[in-house]
């Protein structure tokens, strides 16, 4: 496997090679149809005591977040807080039960209110209200992309660091039960070489938000705010560049870019369609591209392989197999479905013991959103000390990755990856 002769098991196992990784992959399939819980979360079947939450920031994301935290075993939201009212007013008859607060400064004056926080603001004001909310000695969740500066990435992941609570950041793929089985399959002869990586975004919207009475449209459209912006790179591509990198265990190196206004002609800076390529040292190139003008294929990763081929889209993941590749024995417990011409195995999490209940076809995607399985993985480790999905230090070398990829969209020019900052 280039690049890849040898995997580090999460266990605190030491290195294995190939032959010892496929049994241990083939017995942590069949221990998957052990626990049914597998696809229902982390805190599922844990006797937490109620973790309860802040959620600094009321917009689109910290909604989402709000209507999760509602379906999380062991958490509650007792406090949110906005700067905007009407966000705040709107969050509040969402949260039953929690406080409202206008200010960082009135939340943290009531700390005794609150065991947790997840910080859902604007990316470039992650830093300011992240150090904060880590300094309080709060267990923190941080979402992503980090920051919107290096700089500002590599102060989270310090402060993260010297603090004793649970710090996590925002990952989603890295709790995705799905995600977690097919990287199982990649480290394995399953699909053995890397030929190429390929990912994209699609969404018909605009990003520009209306500007009310009063607000200032530089902080509402902020994503399209060139002095503060990763664009389409930073915003989206952060979350699927990271997919890559924790499955190949490394980072590009390089990134080449290319993007233009394709439908929103309002006089934006920020290109609403993109294109990205991606080199590692090794040779294997990640094609990206997202866009704000065209919906079709929507959001999905592929992971083209000398045995076989992966597709994830979330809730979903298949393996299509080369005609030549060797049978490796958990094929018998796999649920197909047809691909035009190929024939795609489905990834289920708990396969063994769906298909011995006769409702294999009922587990093909998952019962949750990737973002729920991030604030449930992180509300566990709460509750039983364990090391979150996603460390902040992960998820400031991803946000460097697609800062540096969305420079090279802006520039047209090929830019070096350079870690060393956030390393």
């Amino acid at each position: 496997m280039s690049g890849q002769g040898r995997a580090e098991l999460g266990d605190g196992g030491g290195p294995l090679d190939r032959r010892a990784f496929m049994v241990r992959t083939a017995g942590g399939l069949a221990a998957m149809s052990l626990v049914p819980s597998v696809a229902l979360g982390r805190s599922a079947g844990m006797n937490l005591e109620g973790v309860r939450v802040a959620v600094i920031g009321a917009g689109r994301q910290g909604r989402d977040i709000l209507g999760e935290l509602a379906r999380i075993p062991g958490a509650s939201v007792s406090a949110v807080c906005d700067v905007n009212e009407r966000r705040l007013a709107s969050s509040l008859r969402r949260a039953a039960g929690a406080k409202g607060y206008a200010s960082i400064d009135d939340l943290m004056g009531a700390s005794g209110e609150f065991d947790a926080v997840i910080v859902a603001t604007p990316t470039p004001t992650h830093r300011a209200i992240g150090e904060r909310a880590i300094a309080s000695g709060k267990h923190v969740y941080l979402e992503c992309p980090l920051a919107h500066t290096v700089e500002d990435c590599a102060a989270l992941a310090s402060a993260a660091r010297s603090s004793g609570a649970v710090v996590a950041a925002g990952l989603h793929g890295r709790a995705n039960p799905v995600y977690t089985l097919a990287r199982g399959f990649f480290l394995s002869d399953s699909v053995r070489d890397t030929v190429s990586l390929r990912a994209q975004n699609n969404r018909k919207t605009s990003w520009q938000m209306p500007v009310r009475g009063g607000d200032d449209d530089k902080l509402v459209n902020w994503r399209l705010n060139p002095e503060v912006s990763t664009g389409l790179a930073g915003e989206w591509g952060t979350q699927q560049y990271d997919v890559f990198n924790w499955y190949r265990g490394s980072y590009p190196t390089s990134v080449t870019g290319w993007g233009s206004t394709r439908l929103h002609q309002d006089g934006r800076e920020i290109p609403d369609t993109i294109m990205t390529v991606l080199e590692w040292d090794d040779g294997v190139v990640l094609e990206y591209s997202a866009t704000l003008a065209n919906s079709y294929g929507s959001k999905y990763e592929v992971f083209h392989g000398t045995n076989a081929a992966i597709k994830l889209s979330w809730t979903h993941g298949w393996m299509f197999k080369e005609a030549d590749a060797p049978t490796q024995g958990w094929e018998v417990y796999a649920n197909r479905q047809q691909f035009h011409n190929e024939e795609g195995i489905t990834l289920i999490a708990g396969a063994t013991q769906l298909a011995e209940q006769g409702k294999l076809k009922e587990g093909v995607g998952l019962p949750n959103s990737s973002l729920w399985y991030a604030l449930d993985d992180w509300v566990a480790s709460i509750g039983d000390g364990s090391a979150p999905a996603t460390s902040v230090d992960e998820a400031a070398r991803a946000t460097a990755v697609g800062i540096a990829a969305h420079r090279a969209v802006m520039s047209g020019e090929r830019t070096k990856i350079d870690l060393s900052a956030v390393s």
